[in-house]
């Protein structure tokens, strides 16, 4: 990539910290180039506030600010519910992010005839990884420009030094420098004191937690819900028919409320090193919980384990930004099969960070009540010696062959 050639530049920006600065460092570094902001919307909420007057004071000349709430929830959110993935328990909330606003971004950039595609995305990072791949996918041919693989800055001190010098305004200071990423999935946090795998986080702290509050500060009372699915997909909560969105944002203010959703790990990144992340995940970890009650009436053995299997390769896929691969895709049309009877009703209790089972019905449940009971039935407990005798006669083989050899 020629610097000269870049005459023209789409920038994926949030307003954070590091796309902040990169607008006036491009135009220092690219022959003054034209810097195009766009911003996805994710459901940020009031981080988009003030954006374009931001960008545009900064040196863009322009900012899309594009609402992909829909499109982030139903093709990227669900599927990954329905497939049961986590990756090391996270609920993949920046991972699945990424590839929706990277295709509007290429989307944009063609739009705009741009000669290049630009992300604050770090060297030591996922993300650069999830924004690159999907380029690469859909405009194989784009240059792109990673700052954090260029510029001489080496921290976070450092880049708000440079927008200091700059006069490129932030919302943070040198105090509440958390590395943050929000969407209507979950919020991360990363950095100062959470770097120090012996400190325990801040929750009960004001301010530290932003969608809920700690399990001690939650009610003393729990909160019953109800969540219906039909094929693997939430369609009401509460007797309330309401779209998968609309049900995620609602559960995030309940599960917020109790104390639900909050996970700290020690992660492994994709580039090797291994990175301490908390999450507060309050709406999805709900809904994982109430998708999986309802699958363990509704799947049959071999399917679940397989799939449960086939969820850890899921979600690695989606944590290294493979949304867009061939198998990824095929994953999706296996899962999509499972779901074709996940259909009924799941009841929570939610007390203090917990979800505790209340009570699951489906039309296809195969749990049957008259076969599983402890009391009278038609089932021929007889039936059992056959099958043991069966399913033991390899161990039973090995036996006689080895006492065999022993006795020789």
């Amino acid at each position: 990539m020629n610097k000269k050639d870049i005459k023209k530049v789409v920038l994926a920006y949030s307003g954070g910290l590091d796309t902040s600065i990169i607008i006036p460092w491009l135009k220092e570094n690219y022959n003054n180039c034209e810097v195009i902001a766009v911003s996805g919307d994710v459901g940020q909420g009031t981080e988009l506030d003030g954006l374009e007057e931001k960008a545009i004071k900064t040196g863009a000349s322009k900012l899309y600010i594009e609402d992909l709430t829909d499109e982030f929830v139903d093709d990227f959110i669900i599927p990954t519910v329905k497939a049961g993935a986590l990756y090391e328990e996270y609920m993949l909330g920046t991972s699945f992010a990424r590839p929706v606003i990277a295709k509007r971004i290429v989307e944009i950039a063609k739009a705009e005839g741009a000669d290049a595609i630009c992300h604050g995305c770090t060297g030591k990072g996922n993300d650069q990884v999830r924004f690159e791949l999907t380029i690469k996918h859909f405009a194989p041919e784009m240059a792109i420009i990673a700052p954090w693989r260029e510029w001489d800055i080496k921290s976070r001190e450092e880049e708000i030094e440079y927008a200091e010098a700059h006069q490129v305004p932030l919302k943070i200071n040198r105090e509440t420098n958390y590395s943050k990423d929000k969407n209507l999935w979950h919020l991360s946090h990363e950095g100062l004191d959470l770097e120090d795998t012996g400190n325990e986080p801040m929750y009960e702290k004001e301010g530290f937690l932003e969608m809920g509050v700690s399990p001690i500060q939650a009610p003393d009372v729990p909160t019953y819900i109800t969540i219906d699915f039909e094929k693997g997909v939430p369609v009401a909560l509460n007797d309330e028919k309401l779209s998968a969105k609309e049900i995620i944002l609602k559960l995030n203010k309940l599960g917020g409320e109790n104390g639900i959703g909050l996970l700290d790990i020690v992660e492994n990144r994709l580039v090797g090193m291994k990175c301490r992340g908390v999450y507060e995940t309050p709406g999805g970890a709900i809904l994982y919980k109430a998708h999986s009650v309802l699958e363990s009436i509704c799947l049959d053995k071999m399917t679940m384990h397989k799939k449960q299997e086939l969820a850890i390769t899921f979600a690695e896929l989606v944590y290294n930004g493979q949304w867009y691969t061939p198998l990824r895709e095929a994953l999706s049309a296996f899962v999509d099969k499972t779901q074709e009877k996940v259909t009924g009703k799941v009841r929570l209790k939610l007390y203090k960070g917990n979800m505790i089972n209340a009570g699951v019905w489906s039309p296809y449940s195969l749990y049957s009540e008259e076969i599983a009971t402890f009391g009278e039935s038609d089932y021929n407990q007889k039936d059992s010696e056959g099958f043991i005798n069966l399913f033991g006669l390899p161990i039973k083989v090995q036996a006689m062959v080895d006492q065999k050899n022993k006795q020789e």
